[in-house]
């Protein structure tokens, strides 16, 4: 696929432009309610499927198709990843009036850090077809380990990132607003150095989260695709949505019981297509993207099918609350005849 240098001004342009607009509608700290996060999330799934309908138009159905599947994978992960944050945010009570910030910035380095490794994956690539079978064991790998640990959640106390920060970065004993940084009083009212908040911790935690993920994410989207425009793209696009999908989706993470059980069979999947691909057999981009599609919806499905209210249980509720609400009318009519 030759890409010519004005199209990859033309989306770094469109990035910045749309990182702007995210900024200027957001640049006080307020609640983000879960309307506005609605709203913001369709405009950047629009914008992202908008894109590869553009791919698919003027570069035809195969590569249209392996953007497609590589922002399908990417949006996929990026749920995950929502929860981890909220994970974060939670331990580190940081009220919802100034995660916006963080996430906005997290939302940067991370684009930051994966066109670095996005480049440098392709360079490799290019020159070393046998780095693709290092990739695949990576994904076979993290698949397997995500299925053993399902059930497990991501706990910040206990993270070797976040104890080897807490030793090195002395911080303030609580939040200073919105702020990274604060210059402590010293003796007789003088200015003393400036110290980081806890809040500094929360961003770097995001941001070292999503080196893990990008770790996983990245060679999956390579097992998609060898177009570095598409890989990126797909990236970008994933990524743009995450401050809303996370406000859209933070409180229900309970929900989504099987994702994780989802997206490690994706791994496992690209994974083997991968290895497949090197010297045995093409896998269509068709029937690929037909497999992540199948294997995401059921794991949603079935999360959420599993995660509904009882119907029993409702009824019993229903008839509970009737029962409750019929001896209170009936004991307040016998109010009023006494």
């Amino acid at each position: 696929m030759s890409v010519p240098t004005w199209a990859w001004f033309a989306v770094l342009a469109l990035i910045v432009a749309m990182l702007a607009v995210d900024l200027f509608a957001h640049r006080r700290a307020s609640v983000i309610s879960g309307r506005e996060a609605l709203v913001w999330s369709a405009v950047w799934l629009a914008i992202g499927v908008g894109f590869g309908a553009v791919i698919w138009a003027y570069a035809g159905a195969e590569l249209g198709q392996q953007y497609f599947t590589g922002y399908l994978i990417e949006k996929s992960l990026a749920v995950d990843n929502v929860f981890v944050w909220a994970m974060i945010f939670g331990y580190f009570a940081v009220p919802p009036a100034y995660q916006h910030r963080v996430l906005f910035l997290g939302v940067i380095g991370a684009l930051v850090l994966r066109g670095g490794m996005i480049a440098a994956g392709a360079a490799v690539i290019e020159r070393a077809q046998w780095v693709l079978y290092v990739f695949a064991a990576i994904l076979l790998l993290t698949g397997w380990r995500m299925l053993r640990t399902r059930d497990e959640h991501f706990d910040p106390a206990s993270s070797r990132m976040y104890l080897w920060l807490a030793r090195r970065i002395p911080t303030t004993p609580a939040l200073e607003g919105d702020r990274f940084f604060v210059r402590q009083t010293g003796k007789n009212g003088a200015k003393g150095a400036l110290v980081a908040t806890p809040l500094l911790l929360v961003l770097l935690l995001v941001e070292g989260t999503d080196v893990v993920f990008a770790l996983d994410s990245i060679p999956a989207i390579f097992a998609v695709t060898s177009e570095p425009f598409l890989v990126f793209t797909a990236n970008a696009f994933a990524l743009l949505g995450m401050r809303a999908l996370y406000f859209l989706l933070a409180d229900l993470i309970d929900r989504f019981v099987y994702l994780k059980v989802g997206l490690a069979l994706v791994m496992l999947w690209v994974g083997v297509k991968m290895v497949l691909q090197v010297d045995l057999y093409h896998v269509p981009t068709t029937v690929s993207l037909a497999v992540v599609v199948l294997i995401l919806g059921a794991s949603v499905v079935a999360s959420l099918r599993a995660t509904r209210p009882s119907g029993l249980a409702s009824a019993a509720v229903a008839d509970e609350d009737e029962a409750v609400g019929g001896d209170g009318d009936r004991a307040g009519q016998a109010g009023r005849v006494g």
